[in-house]
């Protein structure tokens, strides 16, 4: 049941490995949260012919570099290596989806590992909180997204190794992921050794995800403290439809049409021409469920959260009311088409794409057309998307200010 992309790219001998699981923070259930980013963790802690810490020294040891990450939606594996160790990646990568160690000392080291990692990235970090919390509020009611990736730490401290160990049987399965291969390798021999290295991996049972039907809550505004926060930030949010939708690449082009880079509409207006703003981002989560467009900008000084949160709701009512120009949209053309192809340059790059286009298309080869459908985005496209999902009834803003200050300012 293992799928394999394979794309070959000769001339520099490396070669990139990913493996894909089709698992996220979304498939855990509640009470059980924070199980898919744990075993980003775990799946590096030793299996039945690799010890502890082994599987990265290795590939290290040979030039290579690896690493994982998990959100909502999968879980991803990779590692780049020189031409001639493919079987080494290949080899591990089986040995962990065949046999991990999930033992009671590896899950009490990365139950503290992943504590250490809630501290240091998220308790610790300016605005992070307020990231999460933005979350919450979109996805009210919607647990499959509102929980965090890195999960509740109560309920990784209550979990029994039991509940962990049936993490891992129900979705760590060849028939739940997805192999690619990318760089200067032999198409016939590296399929020699997946099958090699695979073939043995029984497939497993695994749940079908039916994901609830998704009603927006309603649109709301609130304000918290961050501690760590020097100025005022604001987040401006909406919810939209998945990721790889028509409705999702039209409102992509209108967000980087106006607010990506220093010579978009709202960077040029907010940050350089009025100073109001000292930071801006814009987003989406590219979930495959009901996804979220977002706006953050961190407020100048001498500016409160509310001034800043406004001023980016003008502009985008002005964008509901008249979609975009001409040249907003050519420059945004411009933009994408650069990013994506240099987003394909290493065979890393290639191979995570093409096994992330696999996951949720269906068909690696949609890659290929995929530039075009953002490109074939019209002002029309982006005039109805914006009049439609930028309504006030659909807004979500959270206002973030310092420990010392209340949203007008004062002390």
């Amino acid at each position: 049941g293992l799928r394999v992309v394979l794309s070959r790219q000769p001339g520099i001998p490396t070669v990139a490995i990913s493996v894909i699981y089709d698992v996220g923070s979304r498939n855990e259930l509640e009470g059980r949260s924070g199980f898919a980013h744990l075993f980003e963790h775990m799946m590096f802690e030793g299996s039945e012919n690799v010890g502890p810490r082994e599987h990265s020294a290795l590939i290290e040891r040979r030039g290579g570099e690896d690493n994982g990450t998990t959100n909502e939606d999968r879980t991803l594996y990779f590692e780049t290596l020189p031409s001639n160790e493919l079987a080494l990646g290949l080899f591990l990568e089986a040995d962990r989806m065949r046999a991990l160690a999930v033992t009671e000392e590896t899950y009490e080291n990365q139950r503290a590992t992943v504590m250490e990692e809630r501290r240091m990235r998220y308790d610790n970090e300016p605005y992070v909180g307020s990231f999460l919390r933005l979350h919450e509020l979109v996805y009210d009611g919607y647990f499959p997204y509102s929980h965090s990736v890195i999960g509740d730490m109560a309920d990784l401290e209550a979990a029994p190794l039991a509940w962990v160990q049936e993490f891992f049987d129900t979705y760590y399965a060849p028939n739940n992921a997805i192999l690619a291969i990318a760089g200067d390798f032999d198409e016939d021999a590296a399929m020699a050794l997946v099958h090699a290295h695979f073939d043995a991996i029984p497939r497993r049972a695994v749940p079908v995800f039916e994901p609830p039907a998704y009603t927006p809550p309603p649109a709301r505004s609130e304000q918290m403290t961050d501690r760590l926060a020097g100025l005022p930030a604001a987040h401006v949010a909406f919810p939209i439809p998945p990721a790889r939708t028509p409705d999702h690449y039209a409102l992509e082009m209108m967000m980087v049409a106006i607010a990506d880079g220093d010579s978009s509409r709202m960077y040029q207006e907010l940050v350089k021409e009025r100073e109001l703003l000292s930071e801006l981002s814009a987003y989406t989560e590219d979930l495959r469920g009901p996804d979220t467009l977002a706006f953050f900008g961190v407020v100048g000084t001498g500016h409160t959260a509310e001034e800043g949160r406004d001023a980016m709701v003008a502009i985008l009512d002005e964008v509901a009311r008249r979609g975009v120009g001409r040249n907003e949209l050519a420059r945004a053309r411009a933009r994408m088409r650069s990013s994506f192809l240099l987003g394909l340059e290493s065979n890393l790059a290639r191979a995570n794409h093409l096994a992330e286009m696999e996951l949720v298309a269906g068909d690696a080869t949609a890659l290929r057309t995929e530039l075009d459908r953002y490109l074939a985005v019209s002002e029309a496209d982006i005039r109805r998307v914006a009049s439609t999902y930028l309504r006030a009834d659909r807004r979500f803003s959270l206002l973030v200010v310092p420990a010392e200050e209340t949203v007008g300012g004062a002390p």
